[in-house]
């Protein structure tokens, strides 16, 4: 391993300009509007498994276009609230998988809301459950480039848009303390962190760890590994898109979400990581508009800091609950 990108020391100093919409506000407020006239339609069924410190439900509700977005909600056994809520989101590639694999917010004493990934979860983990309806236009296999050339198109708005569902969803609970709710996620999850940091104006915390989707060109100008080089595969087709593709791209840049969040915000980022390059995660954390501290993993790739940095969110949001 070595370092992929900019030294520590040059990263505290990098705040680049990041291309950013003149419509990106009204753009996100006509699509949230859009979503939110569909009924949330929250559905909850408890699961029978063998867990017994834990009560497992299976979630349904309305995301993008109305359409059901599956997830898990696990909360301490008997748990009868209101208790805050985590809302999780998760890496490129994967579903919801398993309600046993994901207890620890559980475990110290949270509601725990596990968002499945419309379209995802068949690269990696055990599985996902709830499809994307929605078709696309030419493409790389995988889902940067699905409606690349359109942001109302993109594959990423109608899962952002799910996201921002599942909070609405989740403070709908009876169980769950709606003004006390904060989101993470890993990687393609903390890139959808982001987005909702900055989408939802009262969150208690955002927890992007080393987060993916931000600060598109320079990310697709350095990273020689997909997911970015998806859309260096599609640039080298379409030769003559290269404006319009990083257009798409800006409306959904965590760096522009990050300058409209101001739930108090604490990062990751590994400085050897060859996926998700450092300049990139410090373009989003110098341009986040609240309180932010951000966890430096110097000699990782980009599993951060993982279990050691699950530990730090433990305490550091129980601080802000």
């Amino acid at each position: 391993m070595a370092l992929t990108d900019l030294t520590l020391s040059e990263l505290w100093d990098y705040q680049p300009d990041v291309q950013e919409p003149a419509g990106f506000d009204a753009f996100w407020t006509t699509t949230l509007a859009e979503a939110r006239r569909h009924d949330l339609d929250v559905r909850i069924v408890p699961v029978d498994t063998p867990l017994t410190l834990v009560d497992v439900h299976d979630v349904t509700f309305a995301g993008f276009g109305g359409e059901p977005v599956r997830a898990w909600l696990t909360v301490p056994r008997g748990a009868a609230g209101p208790l805050p809520a985590v809302v999780e989101y998760n890496g490129y590639g994967g579903g919801r998988g398993l309600p046993h694999e994901r207890l620890v917010w559980a475990s110290a004493g949270y509601a725990h809301l596990f968002m499945d990934t419309r379209g995802q979860g068949s690269s990696w983990g055990s599985g996902g459950d709830t499809p994307d309806p929605v078709g696309s236009g030419p493409s790389v296999p995988g889902f940067m480039t699905r409606g690349i050339l359109d942001p109302a198109e993109h594959y990423f708005r109608r899962l952002f848009t799910d996201a921002v569902r599942a909070v609405d969803a989740v403070r709908a609970l009876d169980v769950v303390d709606a003004g006390r709710v904060a989101v993470c996620g890993g990687s393609q999850g903390g890139g959808i962190t982001l987005a909702v940091a900055g989408l939802v104006p009262d969150l208690v915390g955002a927890m992007p760890d080393v987060p993916f989707l931000c600060h598109f060109r320079r990310a697709v100008d350095l990273a020689d590994t997909d997911p970015y080089c998806e859309v260096t595969r599609y640039l080298s087709v379409h030769r003559d898109q290269v404006e319009q593709v990083f257009d798409t791209l800006s409306y959904l840049d965590g760096a522009n979400f990050a300058r409209r969040a101001h739930a108090p915000a604490l990062f990751s980022v590994g400085l050897m990581d060859p996926i998700c390059p450092p300049s990139t995660v410090f373009a989003a954390y110098h341009r986040y508009a609240g309180e932010k501290e951000i966890e430096v993993y110097g000699f990782n790739e980009h599993e951060g800091g993982s279990e050691y940095q699950r530990a730090r969110q433990l305490g550091w949001l129980a601080e802000r609950v």
